[in-house]
């Protein structure tokens, strides 16, 4: 019963959103700061019970067919994901660093690593605009008409009986080959036999020649049944795949059949949904629309009258930018203050409390029975279209009012002998934010599309899933903190953030505009940590354009002062009128340099920063457009224009054991090889220390060639074959990485972690010998 099973999903997470919001009010209380750690633990805890909230409503979102409770799902998904946003821009605030040690968490709350992973929303990917579509279409269009540019090289005749000929010698010394091993190993089990009859043969009795094959038999046969009973105990405890690998297949399969039937169901009862919402809109319209009018009129008389009895004079009417009539009967609340160690008071409470709200008196009673009903309820559509009226009528009602309380106004004053005087203009509002200058109003989107299309600013780019960068999450980082080790982050951590930076803010324009604005990302790590692979994730989670404004790639575009100035304004108006969109800058160490290097003047690579600064600051809440920059030597720029440009720094270390052990593993099956006992990939995960993904990936390609794929029949892999090939690379050095690290702890969060952990390391000491002394 899949829709049964949905909305029991469905009910049981309402029951943890419950007991989450009967907590929430708790954390807004001021903590001391020596208590830091056990508010960092309370915070890491809301953290992982709202991401298992996500995880639980992006189901139940994605395959309800049900339309109003869609609706309900969707507001409640994109509220937590905010909520999600908001806690970990609180751990940031609370540890001083983009990394978390939550192995101690998820120990307590008895959940797995699996649990830490941040879920991608299925509907960024399924329910994409139509107009991404038709951008993708015409990206595609452009590039197969540039496509023709180079002339494709004459390969020199050759005739007909030369080739012929080169074939022949070439296939008759394939032959002479493949039959001199044949000839080889038929000669080799000769030489094996006659040995063996030689040496063996007479001094074996008949009896002790029967014993020697029981022994041989039953050995065999022991050692079989061993391997049945441990596969048997690995496969009931989870560690292995079962042997019916096609039945497990086949059901998998079949579930995702189930998934598509509902989703297209999805899309008939939306259909309905919307035939039925018109309907019920002209219906209210005029039936009720006219007492409504009557009624809001009547209230808002009364209020003239009542003002005018209290001051002697009538009101001024509420502008309509601040919700004209509605706000003479909303009720205000008052703002919360921030304090330190404190959970900020958050945009989306309120949101997902009204939600809850909503299910608790709409679908929470209902008696749907074994087969809830997929239809939706006239009497819930109803009422929402009530309210959708009422808000259109008041907009009406507000225009005669204004010039009945006019009216009025002037009636009174000449019975009073008030001059008249003429009403005040309200000055405009200034935001402080000066408006950017559009130099490009008399061109068309299409144009200045084309435009960097050919100029190679936008590209098209490559369809890779967050979830391919692989990599393992850290298991001791709170055991290494205790130890007064600074942990540093792995490749789990680091696709974790991505998703959170980037991937859930660019994915919906919900999601952006209540999560914590964040315009800029920087990676910093050694070459072929895959940096630019998360980038090209990013774009196809999210379905982001890609503009790339490197400096290797600007060179000879746009020149002069205005053409740059040109060239930052157009890449950032197309971005934001076709968001989301992806601004990546690789090499970005290069758009700071401290000094230029001599090989690099001709570019000129500093060229942008000026005018990349400032668009950067012109970026607002509902701009779906991300700057991530990627660097392996950070220490060339200039520190401070760098930091000012990108908010977030995110260090990529090399890979710890635990994801290099992952990595090995899944790259090699990823060329359709199964795990044998013959390959030790934990020996492959030990010496490979200091070798980045990249690296790892060329030995595995260097090795795995379609040859040996063809051999691995009669010759199985073996761990030895990698070493070779890893030999010929170079790794990170720790000379490298330290200076990364040492880099990363003059930004401005590096400082504040750092000095955290030595504040803590002196308290530490300090405790310590405080024990010591008494033991004296």
């Amino acid at each position: 019963l899949p829709s049964r099973a949905y909305q029991r999903l469905w009910e049981s997470s309402h029951v943890t959103l419950q007991e989450l919001l009967e907590q929430e009010q708790p954390l807004l209380e001021p903590v001391p700061e020596r208590e830091r750690q056990s508010f960092q633990y309370r915070i890491a805890m809301f953290y992982l019970h709202y991401l298992g909230l996500m995880r639980g409503f992006d189901t139940a979102y994605d395959q309800m067919v049900q339309p109003q409770k869609r609706r309900l799902l969707r507001r409640l998904l994109d509220c937590v994901v905010g909520r999600v946003l908001e806690l970990k821009e609180e751990l940031v605030r609370v540890d001083l660093s983009e990394y978390h040690c939550l192995d101690r968490v998820l120990q307590d709350l008895k959940l797995t690593p699996v649990d830490l992973e941040v879920p991608i929303p299925k509907y960024f990917l399924l329910e994409q605009s139509s107009a991404i579509r038709e951008r993708r279409l015409m990206l595609a269009e452009i590039l197969s008409r540039m496509e023709p540019v180079y002339p494709h090289e004459t390969v020199p005749a050759m005739h007909r009986t030369e080739a012929i000929i080169l074939l022949q010698k070439a296939e008759r010394a394939r032959q002479g080959r493949l039959r001199a091993t044949f000839m080889r190993e038929i000669r080799r089990e000769e030489e094996r036999d006659r040995r063996i009859w030689e040496d063996e043969w007479h001094k074996l009795s008949q009896d002790q020649a029967a014993v020697t094959v029981q022994k041989v038999w039953k050995g065999y046969l022991q050692r079989k049944r061993t391997q049945q009973d441990r596969r048997a105990e690995m496969e009931f405890i989870g560690m292995l795949p079962p042997p019916n690998q096609g039945e497990h297949l086949g059901i998998i399969s079949q579930a995702f059949l189930g998934d598509e039937v509902r989703r297209l169901r999805q899309v008939e009862k939306e259909e309905e949904f919307q035939v039925a919402m018109e309907k019920a809109h002209s219906s209210l319209t005029e039936t009720e629309g006219p007492d409504i009018k009557e009624h809001m009129k009547e209230q808002i008389r009364q209020w003239f009258i009542e003002c005018h009895a209290l001051t002697g004079r009538f009101p001024d009417y509420p502008d309509e930018s601040l919700g004209g009539s509605y706000l003479i009967f909303a009720d205000k609340t008052p703002e919360q203050e921030d304090i330190t160690l404190q959970v900020l008071p958050s945009k989306v409470i309120p949101a997902i409390n009204a939600g809850h709200e909503e299910y608790l008196n709409l679908w929470k009673n209902r008696q749907d029975g074994m087969h809830p009903s997929q239809n939706f309820d006239s009497e819930t559509l109803r009422e929402e279209k009530r309210k959708e009226v009422e808000q259109e009528i008041r907009i009406q009602v507000d225009e005669l009012m204004r010039q009945e309380l006019r009216n009025m106004q002037l009636a009174v004053d000449r019975e009073e002998g008030r001059p008249l005087k003429p009403p005040k203009k309200k000055p405009g509002k200034k935001t402080g934010k000066k408006k950017e200058k559009d130099l490009t109003s008399n061109r068309s989107l299409d144009t200045l599309y084309e435009e960097l299309v050919v100029l190679g600013l936008l590209k098209k780019s490559e369809t890779v899933a967050l979830k391919d960068y692989i990599g393992d999450c850290l298991y001791l980082g709170s055991t290494l903190t205790f130890a007064n080790k600074l942990p540093m982050p792995s490749l789990f951590d680091i696709r974790q953030n991505m998703a959170l930076y980037a991937v859930l803010r660019l994915g919906s324009p919900d999601i952006h505009a209540m999560a914590p604005l964040i315009r800029s990302i920087l990676l910093v790590g050694p070459s072929g940590m895959g940096k630019k692979m998360l980038v090209k994730a990013v774009c196809t989670e999210t379905g982001a354009n890609l503009f790339d404004l490197s400096p290797g790639n600007l060179q000879g575009k746009y020149p002069g002062k205005t053409g740059t100035q040109m060239m930052v304004h157009i890449v950032f108006k197309v971005a934001r009128l076709l968001q989301p969109s992806v601004i990546w800058i690789g090499n970005a160490e290069k758009t700071f340099y401290k000094k230029i290097p001599k090989e690099d003047k001709e570019m000129d690579p500093k060229r942008i920063k000026k005018d990349l600064t400032k668009a950067m600051r012109l970026l607002v809440p509902g701009d779906r457009v991300m700057l991530i920059g990627t660097t392996d030597r950070p220490h060339l720029a200039e520190l401070k224009g760098l930091c000012r440009v990108y908010e977030r720094i995110l260090l990529m270390p090399r890979p710890d054991y635990a994801s290099r052990f992952v990595l090995w593993k899944h790259m090699i099956e990823a060329r359709g090889i199964q795990m044998t006992r013959s390959l030790d990939i934990s020996a492959l995960a030990k010496v490979s220390d200091g070798y980045t993904p990249g690296h790892i990936l060329q030995a595995i390609q260097s090795v795995l060639n379609e040859r040996r794929l063809l051999q691995l029949v009669k010759r199985p892999l073996v761990a030895s074959e990698f070493l070779g090939h890893l030999a010929k690379l170079d790794p990170v050095y720790r000379e490298e990485e330290e200076s990364l690290k040492d880099w990363y702890f003059k930004t401005p969060l590096g400082k504040k972690n750092l000095k955290l952990s030595k504040d803590y390391l002196d308290a530490e000491e300090a405790k310590l010998a405080k024990e010591k002394k008494k033991r004296k």
